[in-house]
């Protein structure tokens, strides 16, 4: 578990990382480079869980060397299918990573919501329902990992 006080804002105590696939953790389906050694670092803190309709058809090979739950969800519908995803682990105990349209509720929902800008760019729907934006992935986690610097963008 992460526990965080960010004064004038909230408590966070984070259980769950919940990421999107592709324009998060990869892109067109490969995944990013250095994405394996921060996971690692963050495995004892929080459950990691991977979500993707597998648009390129490469996720199980790409995260079979990590550490993650992953679920693959139908096409029709990812906005729903991820919100009950993180509501079933518990929304307020999870912090969530994306950058498409379809992550925008998942991260409204979450307890920390973080948005990407990266190669496939963010949706401005998701960019507006993020509570921090990041400039990749690896930013993303090091927020997880030196939590000080979230404590500085999100105080009062």
């Amino acid at each position: 578990m992460i526990e965080i006080s960010i004064p004038g804002y909230k408590k966070l105590q984070l259980k769950h990382l919940v990421m999107d696939y592709n324009g998060t953790m990869a892109c067109d389906g490969v995944l990013l480079n250095g994405l394996p050694e921060i996971l690692d670092e963050l495995y004892d803190k929080l459950d990691v869980h991977v979500l993707t309709a597998d648009t390129f058809g490469k996720v199980k090979t790409e995260v079979s060397k990590l550490n993650v739950f992953l679920s693959i969800l139908p096409v029709s519908n990812q906005v729903q299918g991820k919100l009950e995803y993180i509501n079933k682990l518990g929304s307020e105990v999870t912090v969530c990573i994306g950058n498409g349209r379809n992550d925008r509720l998942m991260l409204e929902n979450a307890g920390l919501g973080i948005a990407l800008i990266q190669e496939e760019g963010i949706s401005v729907e998701t960019l507006l329902a993020a509570d921090v934006v990041c400039k990749n992935i690896l930013s993303a986690l090091n927020l997880l990992k030196n939590t000080k610097r979230l404590v500085a963008t999100l105080r009062s």
